[in-house]
């Protein structure tokens, strides 16, 4: 019997696309490939309605931040909305409130906006797209924010650089969660260099 991790992916208005479609994917195919673990996969907004993406692409979460399943995975994407939402009262809330019981906490690109406003970066190492390195090491001061990564890993929370950096971190996670063959099938179906 397959054992199954639940990785939530938050969406919120202005979120970009391919910040959440591109470990959507990632952790889906992956789940295809391993006989003994799988992912279940699944977007979680503020509130019931679409989101509209960056480009007015309309999304239906599949669930909300007050009736979503319990989370081993967290991941946070960005776009031009993270910067407003990094000052959403009920989405910082709902990331504190959960982070305990988390495996894994991922960022992609300005999603490290948001979880530098959590207050849970303070000392690691940090990443986000290049356009918001600045802001990110206003908003948490005690970092080490980096700018020749991809992706960081702290052990429980994981950053990625700008948009497609995204795809590279969750192919780790996969690599670190499944191993190198289901990282193979996975770049194979998914016909990406890594």
């Amino acid at each position: 019997m397959k054992k199954t991790k639940n990785v939530g992916i938050l969406i919120f208005d202005e979120v970009e696309v391919l910040d959440f479609c591109g470990p959507f994917e990632v952790f889906s195919v992956s789940s295809n490939v391993s006989a003994e673990n799988s992912f279940n996969v699944f977007t979680i907004a503020e509130k019931d309605g679409p989101i509209y993406a960056r480009n007015n692409l309309s999304i239906n979460p599949k669930y909300t931040i007050k009736d979503c399943p319990d989370i081993d995975i967290l991941i946070v994407p960005g776009g031009q909305g993270a910067r407003k939402e990094m000052h959403n009262q009920m989405i910082i809330s709902w990331i504190n409130n959960i982070y305990p019981n988390l495996e894994l906490l991922l960022t992609v690109c300005t999603g490290a906006l948001i979880v530098g406003k959590c207050g849970l970066l303070e000392g690691l190492t940090a990443t986000t797209h290049h356009s918001a390195l600045n802001l990110l090491k206003d908003i948490s001061p005690n970092i080490k924010v980096v700018s020749d990564e991809r992706y960081v890993d702290n052990g429980k929370i994981i950053l990625s650089g700008g948009i497609s950096a995204g795809i590279d971190m969750s192919l780790y996670v996969v690599d670190k969660l499944l191993g190198k063959e289901a990282v193979s099938k996975t770049i194979d179906v998914m016909e990406y260099s890594y």
